[in-house]
């Protein structure tokens, strides 16, 4: 694990109790219930894995609501999101114990159809929570297998292609050809449309990646909504527009002119490769917020099950903009429009237009889909949509420290000193992690913001429908 990586893991799961103004809690209320504890674990799964972020998010949406559909067999009021209410249970079973090993239950069924490479891990988890997960004759379990299989029916049906890999449905074909990224940019079928890479990732391999999930707009949202709200969207700048230019020379002067702290947000924020993506740094927010507000297991049932659907509905709502549009990214919109002048850039050089890199690691220079909009942006914007909603206010006092030299780009270097990051609201969070994307030359100012607004709708309508669940009115 990188040590920035390495670090900020850390940082998140041991926000100290200084920081959030925790007490101390009790020896027998310190450990995590089922619900944080199959989240950590997928999360493990998720960072040893290949999914991108809009799968990713999809997995944790399918994990959650397999735990919350077992979960409200337990209860008095709340429907499930397939069977509805038939599964409900007696009042004299609805014991935490029973809801505990339901959830497990319905958790591992689907853990191990997401990752099922990874299913050692998932029945080590079930060892140690105290069930055998061959074992499926008691009540509880029976009952969250049953919830859990009626989720993953729907979901093998959903339009995702899970069964075939992921594979595109669409014939999605790039008008581009690929661009190599170590040579000087000269030319380019159609500058303001997206177009591959080629470059060396951390292997040591030369990949040219294809554009990750072209069909990702047509999968089945939780909500509903995720695609009309997609479509309601305003297009990008035009490439060569006035607008268009403007926010090209944003880039530049941004990315030439970073400080350490913005270097440290770019970096921070990125969650490429080997990283719990997007939709997973916001599902380690939760595991504070449970932590940090003294959750049970009722309540993290509907946080982690509200909070999942809605950033697996912005994956869709994003995907479907990207796709629309097709959108060029800043690392060949620039070098196109800029060839042949020079330019400043990051590390204080001065170089042609044509070989303008962002500031990412080279192993991974952009990620392999169209520019607008921003994901980051709009699942950033969902969960803390969600998260506002949940705790009835936008306080959060997350933190964390990027350890000097510890950069990916500038190794050793970058920051010359120790950066705490620091987010007093969930706002202030999502915020940052979209103007993350602009400091690293990732996205266009136009792109995070209408990714931001578009977060923030597809999260208010994923909480009414999950609100809607357990309030039992389905």
């Amino acid at each position: 694990m990188p040590v920035l990586r390495s670090l900020r893991v850390a940082a998140l799961a041991l926000v100290s109790a200084a920081a959030l103004a925790l007490p101390a809690l009790p020896a027998q209320a310190t450990g995590p219930n089922v619900v944080v504890r199959w989240n950590q674990t997928l999360l493990t799964a998720v960072r040893t894995g290949t999914l991108g972020p809009p799968q990713v998010a999809r997995a944790l949406a399918i994990v959650h609501t397999c735990a919350y559909d077992a979960w409200a067999a337990y209860d008095a009021v709340a429907v499930g999101t397939r069977l509805g209410g038939s599964l409900r249970r007696p009042a004299a079973e609805r014991t935490d114990a029973n809801k505990a090993a339901a959830i497990s239950f319905a958790a591992h069924l689907a853990a191990v159809d997401l990752y099922p490479a990874q299913r050692a891990t998932f029945d080590a988890l079930m060892t140690d929570l105290g069930y055998d997960p061959a074992d499926t004759s008691g009540v509880p379990a029976r009952t969250g297998v049953t919830a859990c299989q009626a989720v993953l029916d729907h979901r093998h049906a959903d339009g995702s292609n899970q069964l075939g890999g992921y594979a595109d449905t669409t014939g999605y074909a790039p008008v581009n050809a690929p661009v190599v990224v170590a040579d000087p940019l000269t030319s380019l079928n159609d500058p303001g449309r997206w177009a591959p890479l080629t470059y060396v990732n951390r292997a040591g391999a030369t990949v040219t990646p294809p554009f990750l999930a072209p069909h990702w707009g047509q999968v089945a949202s939780f909500s509903g909504a995720a695609r009309g709200l997609a479509d309601a969207v305003p297009p990008p700048y035009a490439y060569g527009s006035s607008g268009f230019r403007t926010q090209a020379a944003e880039i530049v002067s941004t990315t030439a002119a970073l400080t350490d702290r913005q270097k440290s947000i770019a970096e921070y924020w990125a969650d490429g490769p080997n990283s719990e993506t997007p939709p997973g740094h916001w599902s380690l927010f939760a595991q504070q917020i449970s932590a940090r507000d003294h959750h049970g297991l009722d309540q993290d049932v509907k946080l982690f099950f509200a909070l999942a659907n809605s950033v697996m509905d912005a994956g869709i709502a994003a995907w479907e903009v990207k796709r629309d549009h097709d959108s060029g990214r800043p690392i060949t919109a620039i070098r196109f429009l800029y060839q042949g002048q020079q330019i400043p850039t990051w590390g204080g050089r001065v170089i042609d237009g044509a070989t303008w890199v962002p500031f990412q690691v080279p192993t991974f220079p952009t990620p392999p889909f169209a520019e607008y909009v921003s994901g980051h942006s709009t699942f950033s914007a969902a969960a803390a949509e969600v998260l506002r909603r949940f705790t009835g206010g936008d306080a959060f006092g997350g933190q964390a420290v990027v350890a000097k030299g510890s950069s990916q780009v500038e190794p050793g270097v970058t920051p010359a000193q120790d950066v705490t990051l620091r987010w007093p609201t969930f706002t202030d969070a999502a915020d940052e992690a979209g103007i993350s994307r602009r400091y690293g030359g990732i996205h266009f100012r136009l792109g995070d913001l209408q990714g931001r607004a578009l977060g923030r709708a597809v999260g208010t309508a994923a909480w009414d429908r999950a609100k809607a669940y357990w309030s039992g009115r389905g």
